[in-house]
């Protein structure tokens, strides 16, 4: 990358400064450039990096407004942009031009680079800015991320740097809120989700250079005493550091120097799922973004050395959690439990799988310099992948079987993206990195064999990650993949193997097709497969058909179905093709699974040719049979049940037209017509029913190919037909109840149904049958009744759409111009070029148009006429109830009148829909407000309160869409006419229901329906969401033939399609919200009536078209709050409980919610009626209110009064002209808004108070919640009235209003404190700029070498200047200064009048009475047992009346609380008095925590004698809880010396061995152990503790010595600390010492001798303790204390620091505490923790002596139970360290386990053996072979040898005998070992059947153990291989086979 100088940020406006950062990887082809907005000449008005690769615009069949109007149109939205940042405006402001900036990019328009900076600079300012509506700046975050979204649009480092510290900032709150002070309780916080979202998007673009200073600012965080610390500060880095490379020359600044530290922070946290997750992901991302940079070293392990390497994959087999023998996880649970607060910082693991960073690390960090190396990334990689191959086995799947398909499936992809890019020049990859072919075959042959069976997966997850997978790999090297795929295809397709087989055979055919078709020789196959498909066509298995059909629609998109054959030499038929694939497959079967067909060598391209031109003449046949198949699976299909189920069926039926109109689309005319012929012929002779819809979808498809052939044959006889049903068979003659379709009308719904779907979508060819259709329209509209009705009307819908729309008609695989001259070999799978299409539109003309509105006007008209007659007193049908034949009759016709508006939504214009001519007394005037806005002023409210008018007119832009009409054209004039008429109509049919048929619902259902289409179809059929079901549709259909990086590699019909979506897209556009005409008016309010209907149904349907109706409409939610609000004020009075919920539902679960909370014209009445509603008895209404309880109490929430933005981000966007004017304007307003509101809600805040001190406590309840919001501010903080409901309702006789009382009281005097903190500035507050009085920054000494020990050792005395509540400072580095308190601070807080006056007025309420009250509560016993816990808000809420009354505030005094305390504890028998005591004293002593000395002591002076003697004697099982609770409330996040009493009288404690009171002692430890983990290491009077616990580990009580083992494991955890003078000092120590830095936890030396002589001791114990002894001894205890001890710490973080005494000090012991049978809970303790120790992360080399040890313990220990028990330990530690151990290692492990199979314990035998089949399975290759080959040959020999001698005839064995049998055991179970190391591997290893034969004819026969182990092996062997028997059986020879015929097998398997 070369880099221009230092980038100038606001330089951007220069037109010289930016010419040298345009990057040249791509020219552009010549004609493309300006369409496509890349220009290389002017970087000034470049708008991308790369072109677009579509060119929209070129493609749509009508002129467009060109690039200036789109500029202009931008330079609109920037100008509107600025005025309502600069006035304030966020919402609707700001919100409002997003919207419009985002549809404006929504149609591929982009803008200048220069401008596109600015922007993305502004969001980024807006996301982040202090004092913005979080809900609102979620909005300006999504904007950011769309206009970062991809990396072309913006060159990292080159055209844009961002700065990290404002996200920091906002992420710092969360994670590091001691650094923030006060915790903010009032101030809605942001989504983390979200902040974490803009990392991902703004990380690419923080500049390198300011790695130094992220480190300066989070490395000091990083502390493992605390670990939470260390988990916050990962996240951190993985958030913000950024990974682009810097710019050369910057030594320090390459990734190479801060690795080492990077690898030591991670060795520091061990045993941590989260930080390996973590670190792979900065790890890879480094390997991505380093890829590129020259200056950066690069070796065959990427940017790494070989030992970060090899750490990393050890990680990675760690992530994997794959199952080892008996091993535990490597993870343990304790580590990732403690992450705490950075449990935020992780990234969803949905969207950053594991599998994705690991795939990421290994393919960017691949090169050409893996290949010469022995070890690599890549020979690492084949590694792996060999190690847990037999995982991807389906007979073998589990937990890992989704992680490790998804690896493979990451790897494939990212080989390919990378493939792609680097050869497309989109990546800029120096020469000698780039991938080349070698490493491409490597890496596929290396996935190759895994794939082969993650095919087969059980899980559909799985197959789906292997499919894509395989379609990957077959696309980097087809030659490779596909002979093996169709090998494994061939027999499962016909049918030789289980259906699953088939199913996944099928598809993959689907996802390899595209590849087959295009390469040379597989070609040739493409024709039989899709014959051999043909039977998974069937009705009884539809899964098996969905894939069929989706088979047969990818070969449809890439071939076409066309006789090659033709005028060819020597191609007579399909013989020749038919011979030469029966050779192929027959080669395949005899070679197996390694047949290799070379097609590029020894298969001329002529034979190619004649092979496959004589393969194509087959597709007749196909065509036939497919259709065949298709129409038996039709008459098949079991009745659909319900729409939309996700039924099999309904799967079925909508995969049918996607594959039927590929494939017609790609016949050639002849086999068309037999297509056709075929097709027309079945539907005229059947009639299946629940074939309908399947049948008129495939009859489309064949229109839409060609329709003029196809309408000239169907229609004539569809026309035909419906006449004679409706004529002979009476059809559709009488009306139906119910929603089945009459057995007599069947005949005709299926006739109406084809004729709908043959006229849809297929263009003008319709006009030759004009007449025809419209006479047959007219004559079933007369005849018809009952539910036939709706298909007519549904086939005049179709009819309507098919005149009227824009859309393209052309399917062809093929240009026109391709066709013309022949199709021929070559175009068999080519991709066309997306630049240079020809597309054939339908453009409706004049003469569809006229035919359109004559239909519609004689089809609207006849059903205007019969519905007023209808609703007229001269009915021609009578109205006698509901559900009769008037109902139907009336909604028929309603249902038409929807169909036809929707069907010519396109004909009707926004504008004129707006004006609507209003009928006056005097003649017709036309009546219009401002611009055809009727001024409506039924509802006077103050404006002010509400939302501007101006606000919601705000013009949209109008993008050419081809609208097909001119104003005043008297068609335009008819349309909008009749449009009218039926708005008016709909008006009358709904005041004529209401009176008179108010209960019928199917009317009902169908006028709502109409009305929504009246309001939303205008422009474009919007009701039937057309533009997400086209773009959805879309989405599906390319997803096979995406690949990655490339773009748009796709079939034409696909690229066609894409152009049509885009123009949807404009249409869309072009119907924004229209302004409100009288008759919009008038309908409008006709819905808000019946939102509040009686009947549910009504209700419901009216509700839903209101929803929709009010989205249309500007100024709609204004006109139909009123009425509804209306309505439930009357509904509360009636107690009329339906209306109730109607208008709640109405109000309160839609658009309108927001609108009310904006409006306070309404929010108060609404707000009343609300709280009113919780007095209602009904359950379904309280049900419905709950849900909307924070809807409403999120209208109390403040306005925005500040919001702190930087100016000159703002001004870049700044138009040319002047529009001062119309900021003042406009935040003049805003303010006067503003004040307004703000003055109504505290109005309303004091009328609620009242209401909440006098109601019942249902309503006080919803009321006080309410009030809440309302009333705190920071200006005024609250009314007096609210200070005193609070305050007095916090002692409230109901539980759940104290809750809430007291959570507002809490929430008052936060506020209070926040006010006095900020020094009463709002902006301070906004900005977190926060003066705490006591805090002070100490410099630190960090030059004095002796510096830390001074600083920890004065921990160790009371006395203190300054108090450091922070654990972090100094632990992993030294800042220049630490934040620390005064221990004796001269004033607290200053409050200024506000504050004051709050203060005192809670203090005149807490007097004697009101504590007595709230601690008599206290002690309550709580409701639930959930409940019964210290309660923390108690704590907190009394903190604070306590620091009141401590200030002299308040009426109670001190010595009242002393009194009353007394009063709570009486005697201590209760748990619940000891409960209220702990939160009261928790509560006092968290008081005092800033306040003076005198203060202080005064309150110490009182609680701790009463807290001493507690602790003495007070404490059971029943409250020990409670006063843990309480002592880490008063210590937790404080220096201990603020609580020194208490630590100095806990750290006195020492073991009273006469004592017999277990629980007292092990409670006290606990209370210590306490103590120590929140002290963390600045706790420094140890040394008396430890001494006095490691002289009694034999205590006698359990408890005593849990609690000890727990307590020293949590001392030794926080002994160790790093305290590196700075920074650069630990980058610099680290470096030096190695490329993955210093080894942390190195014992110490007292460490090491105190471990020494306490296994000493046990030692001594252990020969002093009498065999057999059966009850406890010193011994059995003292071991259980140290067991316990290692568990904690080997299950934590620190677990390292142990690694040196593993092979000599724990394993003896350990084996031998395993052998004390007497005492179970000994034993097990002991094995746990001997399981511990494999899974304990060694670096590499340090594991020598372990394994020796092993090794040692297996070979020579005399007890048999050690030697077995050492296996398991043997093979985990094997695996976990495959990448770390070294040669000589492996070598040791697998002599010592060949030779524990000759060992004299059956036991110990049958282990070794499974452990050396498990070894050898997880070796790579080459040591696997190695291996193989060695051990083969030993114990054949052994067998061989050792012959089996004569029995003495005694009977009794001679030690001769036995020796033999056990060594020939050995041989049997080491050849079995071998032979079931490969399970799964099918075909077998080709020496493995020797093995079996061997062993069938020299040992089965052997008595016992041995014949016995021979038989298990071959048994096993044989059922493992059922499914694969008819490849494997292959490999063996007749011999072979014949020796094992006798022993087990009978002879049919041969």
């Amino acid at each position: 990358m070369e880099t221009s100088g230092v980038i100038n940020v606001l330089a951007s406006s220069n037109p010289n400064n930016s010419a040298q950062d345009i990057s040249r990887a791509t020219s552009p082809v010549e004609d493309v450039r300006d369409l496509n907005g890349y220009d290389e000449e002017d970087p000034e008005k470049a708008t991308r990096n790369r072109p677009r690769t579509y060119p929209y615009e070129s493609y749509l069949p009508y002129p467009l407004e060109g690039e200036a109007t789109h500029q202009q149109y931008l330079d609109e939205i920037l100008k509107n942009l600025y005025i309502a940042v600069e006035a304030g405006d966020f919402s609707p402001g700001v919100v409002h031009w997003t919207r419009e900036l985002r549809a404006w990019l929504g149609l591929k328009f982009d803008p200048k680079r220069t401008v596109r900076v600015k922007l993305v600079k502004l969001y980024y300012e807006l996301a982040l800015a202090p004092g913005i509506d979080p809900a609102v700046s979620e909005r300006f975050s999504s904007m950011f991320m769309v206009l970062t979204k991809r990396k072309h649009y913006l060159r990292p480092g080159k055209d844009l740097l961002l700065d990290w510290r404002p996200l920091y900032k906002e992420l710092k709150v969360f994670v590091l809120p001691q650094e923030s002070g006060m915790i903010h309780t009032t101030n809605v916080k942001r989504n983390l989700r979200t902040l974490a979202k803009l990392c991902t998007f703004a990380q690419l673009y923080f500049d390198p250079r300011e790695i130094p200073a992220m480190f300066d600012e989070f490395l000091p965080y990083f502390s493992t005493s605390f670990v939470e610390g260390a988990y916050v500060v990962m996240g951190l880095l993985n958030l913000l550091m950024p990974t682009a490379p810097a710019p050369a020359g910057e030594e320090k600044l390459l990734p190479q120097n801060y690795l080492p530290t990077l690898f030591h922070l991670w060795s520091l946290v061990n045993r941590s799922r989260t930080f390996d997750i973590t670190f792979l992901d900065i790890i890879s991302r480094l390997a991505r973004d380093s890829l590129s940079a020259k200056h950066i070293a690069f070796t065959e392990y990427g940017i790494f050395s070989k030992d970060q390497s090899n750490l990393i994959f050890t990680a990675i087999l760690r992530l994997l959690e794959i199952p080892v023998g008996q091993a535990t996880s490597p993870y343990s649970t304790v580590s990732d439990s403690s992450a705490g607060l950075a449990v935020l910082l992780d990234r969803d693991t949905r969207k950053h799988p594991i599998a994705h960073h690991i795939a990421r690390w290994i393919v960017m960090s691949l090169s050409p310099a893996c290949l010469d190396q022995p070890d690599s990334i890549l020979a690492n990689l084949e590694g792996l992948i060999q190690a847990v191959e037999t995982f991807f086995h389906p007979s073998n799947s589990g937990t890992w079987t989704k992680t490790l398909s998804q690896l493979v499936y990451y790897l494939a992809d990212f080989f390919v993206m990378r493939w792609n890019r680097e050869r497309t020049g989109e990546m800029e990859v120096p020469e000698d990195r780039k991938l080349n072919d070698d490493i491409k075959r490597r890496f596929v042959l290396c996935l190759r064999d895994v794939i082969f069976m993650g095919i087969y997966a059980k899980s559909g997850t799985a197959m789906n990650f292997s499919l894509s997978t395989l379609q990957s790999l077959a696309f980097l090297e087809p030659n490779l993949i596909l002979p093996g795929a169709l090998q494994r295809i061939y027999p499962s397709m016909q049918g030789l193997v289980e259906v699953h087989r088939t199913t996944s055979s099928l598809r993959s055919l689907q996802v390899l097709s595209k590849i087959m078709v295009r390469t040379k020789g597989f070609r040739c196959h493409v024709t039989s497969l899709l014959g051999l498909a043909l039977p998974g066509i069937d009705a009884n298995d539809l899964e098996k058909t969905l894939h069929t059909l989706s088979f047969i629609q990818s070969v449809c998109y890439n071939i076409p179905f066309q006789d090659l054959s033709r005028g060819r030499e020597g191609v007579e038929g399909s013989a020749l093709a038919v011979q030469w694939v029966t050779s192929e497959v027959d080669q395949m079967e005899r070679d197996g699974a390694n047949v290799e067909l070379n097609y590029t060598e020894g298969f001329s391209d002529e034979d190619e040719a004649m092979v496959l031109a004589s393969s194509t003449t087959g597709f007749g046949e196909f065509l036939i049979s497919f259709l065949g198949r298709v129409f038996t699976l039709l008459e098949n299909l079991p009745d659909a049940s319900r729409v939309r189920s996700g039924s099999p069926e309904e799967n079925v039926v909508n995969t049918l037209p996607a594959t039927f109109t590929p494939l017609l689309a790609s016949l050639s005319p002849d086999l068309y017509d037999m297509a056709l012929n075929k097709i027309a012929d079945f539907l005229s002779n059947h009639v299946i029913h629940q074939a309908r819809d399947a049948m008129a979808f495939i009859c489309n498809a064949l229109c839409k190919v060609n329709p003029e052939k196809a309408l000239k044959r169907l229609v004539p006889s569809l026309v035909q037909s419906i006449r004679a049903e409706i004529d002979e068979n009476g059809a559709a003659s009488t009306r139906n109840t119910g929603s089945d379709v009459l057995p007599r009308d069947r005949g005709l719904v299926w006739n109406i149904s084809m004729l709908s779907m043959c006229v849809v979508h297929v263009g003008d060819a319709v006009l030759k049958h004009k007449k025809e259709l419209f006479d047959i329209s007219l004559y079933m509209q007369a005849k018809c009744k009952g539910i036939p009705t709706v298909h007519v009307s549904n086939f005049i819908h179709h009819l309507l759409l098919n005149l009227t729309g824009t859309y393209t008609i052309d399917y062809s695989l093929y240009e026109s111009a391709v066709l013309a001259r022949g199709l021929t070999i070559d175009d068999w799978g080519k991709s066309p070029s997306t630049t240079e299409l020809n597309i054939k539109w339908h453009v409706p003309k004049r003469e569809e148009i006229e035919f359109a509105v004559e239909l519609f006007q004689s089809q609207a008209e006849s059903s205007l006429n019969q519905l007023s007659l209808l609703t007229s007193n001269s009915s021609p049908i009578k109205r006698d109830g509901t559900g009769k034949e008037w109902s139907d009759e009336v909604s028929r016709n309603l249902v038409l009148l929807r169909l036809i508006l929707s069907g010519v939504s396109v004909l009707f214009d926004p504008k004129a829909a707006s004006t609507t001519k209003a009928p006056t007394e005097n003649g017709d005037t036309e009546m219009t407000g401002m611009n055809g806005f009727i001024v409506d002023h039924t509802e006077k409210g103050d404006p002010c309160l509400g939302e501007r008018d101006e606000d919601e007119v705000k013009p949209t832009f109008h993008y050419n869409a081809g609208y097909s009409l001119k104003e005043g054209d008297p068609l335009y004039v008819l349309v909008h006419e009749l449009r009218q008429k039926a708005g008016e109509l709909l008006h009358l049919v709904h005041q004529f229901l209401t009176e008179k048929q108010e209960d019928d619902v199917s009317c009902f259902t169908a006028l709502y329906s109409a009305y929504r289409s009246w309001f939303v179809d205008v422009g474009m059929e919007k009701s039937a969401h057309v533009l997400d079901r086209v773009t959805r549709l879309f989405a599906a259909d390319i997803h096979p033939y995406k690949v990655s990086g490339l773009r748009k590699e796709y079939p034409r019909p696909l690229l066609l399609r894409r152009a049509n979506v885009y123009h949807l897209q404009r249409l869309h556009r072009n119907a924004p919200p229209r302004l409100r005409s009288a008759l919009d008016t008038k309908l409008l309010l006709d819905l808000a009536h019946s939102s509040v209907s009686l009947y549910t149904e009504i209700r419901r349907n009216a509700q839903v078209a209101g929803e929709s109706a009010t989205k249309a409409i500007i100024g709609a939610r204004t006109l139909v709050i009123p009425p509804i609000l209306s309505a439930l004020e009357v509904a509360l009075e009636k107690q009329d409980y339906p209306r109730i919920k109607g208008a709640i539902f109405s109000l309160l679960y839609g658009m309108l919610a927001k609108t009310i909370g904006k409006d306070w014209n309404f929010a108060p009445r609404l707000i009343k009626s609300f709280i009113a509603v919780s007095t209602v008895d009904k359950p379904s209404v309280q049900k419905i209110a709950a849900g909307a309880t924070f809807q409403v109490m999120d209208y109390g929430r403040p306005l925005e009064r500040m919001v702190i933005l930087d100016e000159g981000i703002v001004k870049a966007i700044a138009p040319s002209e002047s529009v001062e004017d119309k900021i003042t304007q406009k935040r003049d307003y805003i303010k006067k808004r503003r004040n307004k509101v703000e003055a109504k809600k505290s109005e309303l805040a004091l009328e609620l108070v009242d209401l909440a001190r006098t109601s019942h406590w249902k309503k006080a309840s919803r009321t006080a919640a309410i009030v809440i919001n309302l009333g705190l501010r920071f200006d005024e903080i609250a009314s007096e009235n609210m200070i005193n409901l609070v305050t007095i309702g916090t002692i409230d006789t109901h539980p759940g209003l104290r809750g809430l009382y007291s959570g507002a009281l809490v929430a008052l005097f936060s506020l209070v404190e926040m006010r006095a903190v900020c020094q009463h500035s709002y902006e301070n507050y906004l900005l977190d700029k926060q003066a705490i009085p006591a805090k002070v920054l100490v410099p630190t000494k960090r030059d004095d070498p002796d510096w830390t020990k001074n600083y920890l050792s004065s921990f160790a005395k009371p006395e203190a200047e300054f108090y450091m509540d922070h654990d972090y400072p100094g632990w992993l580095i030294w800042d220049k200064t630490m934040p620390a308190y005064r221990s004796n601070p001269k004033k607290g807080l200053d409050f200024d009048a506000v504050e004051t006056r709050v203060r005192n007025q809670i203090g005149r309420l807490l007097d004697r009475n009101w504590f007595s009250t709230f601690f008599g509560y206290l002690k309550q016993e709580p409701r639930d047992a959930g409940a019964d816990r210290f309660r923390m808000p108690s704590a907190m809420m009394l903190m604070y009346t306590f620091e009141l009354l401590l200030d002299g505030v308040t009426v109670a005094t001190f010595s009242d609380i002393k009194e009353l305390l007394k009063e709570v504890y009486e005697d201590g028998s209760d748990k619940h008095q000891h409960r209220a005591t702990a939160e009261i004293l928790g509560a006092l002593l968290t008081s005092v925590v800033d306040d003076s000395v005198a203060k202080r002591t005064e309150v110490w002076g009182y609680a701790f004698p009463i807290i001493r003697q507690i602790f003495s004697d007070g404490l059971t099982p029943e409250n020990s809880a409670y006063w843990t609770t309480f002592l880490h409330l008063v210590l937790q996040g404080k220096d201990p010396r603020r609580s020194w009493p208490i630590v100095d009288w806990l750290a006195s404690f020492r073991l009273d061995m006469t004592s017999n009171a277990a629980f007292k002692e092990s409670s006290k430890i606990q209370l210590l152990q306490q103590c120590i983990v929140d002290a963390g290491w600045h706790f420094q009077l140890e040394g008396p503790i430890l001494e006095d616990f490691l002289a009694h580990l034999d205590h006698p009580y359990k408890g005593v010595r849990e609690a000890m083992g727990q307590t020293l494991a949590s001392i030794y955890r926080t002994r160790y600390h790093e305290s590196y003078k700075d920074v650069e000092t630990l980058i610099s120590s680290q470096r030096a010492v190695s490329s993955v830095g210093v080894t942390p936890y190195e014992p110490t030396k007292e460490f090491s001798i105190t471990i020494e002589e306490v296994f000493k001791r046990l030692e001594v114990w252990r020969k002093q303790r009498a065999p057999g002894q059966q009850g406890p001894s010193s011994y059995t205890s003292g071991s259980k204390t140290v067991l316990l001890w290692l568990d904690a710490t080997l299950s934590s973080h620190e677990c390292t620091q142990l690694l040196n005494f593993f092979p000599d000090v724990f394993m003896d012991q350990l084996l031998h505490m395993m052998d004390v049978k007497e005492d179970p809970e000994l034993q097990s303790l002991a094995y746990h923790v001997f399981r511990h120790l494999p899974n304990i992360p060694h670096r590499a080399g340090e594991d020598r002596e372990f394994i020796s040890a092993l090794i040692r313990i297996g070979t020579t220990s005399l007890l048999w139970h050690q030697r077995l028990r050492v296996l398991i330990n043997m093979q985990v530690i094997y695996f976990r360290r495959l990448f770390l151990i070294s040669r000589a290692e492996q070598q040791a492990l697998f002599d010592c386990v060949s030779t524990m199979l000759e060992d004299p314990q059956l036991e110990v035998r049958l282990g070794a053996s499974t452990t050396l089949s498990g070894m050898i399975r997880c070796s790579p290759v080459a040591l696997r072979d190695l291996t193989i080959g060695r051990l083969r040959s030993n114990f054949t020999k052994l067998l061989a040898s050792s012959k089996l001698p004569k029995r003495s005839p005694a009977g009794t064995p001679t030690p001769e005998h036995t020796r033999n049998v056990i060594r020939r055991h050995a041989a049997v179970l080491g050849l079995g070992a071998l032979v079931q190391a490969f399970p799964y591997m099918s075909p077998p290893p080709v020496w493995l059947p020797q093995i079996l034969a061997t062993l069938a004819v020299k040992a089965a026969a052997d008595p016992g153990m041995v014949g016995k182990s021979v038989k298990s092996v071959l048994s096993e062997f044989k059922k493992t291989r059922q499914d694969t028997w008819h490849v494997d059986v292959k490999v063996f020879t007749s011999e072979q086979l014949e020796d094992l015929e006798g022993v087990l097998w009978k002879s049919y398997f041969a």
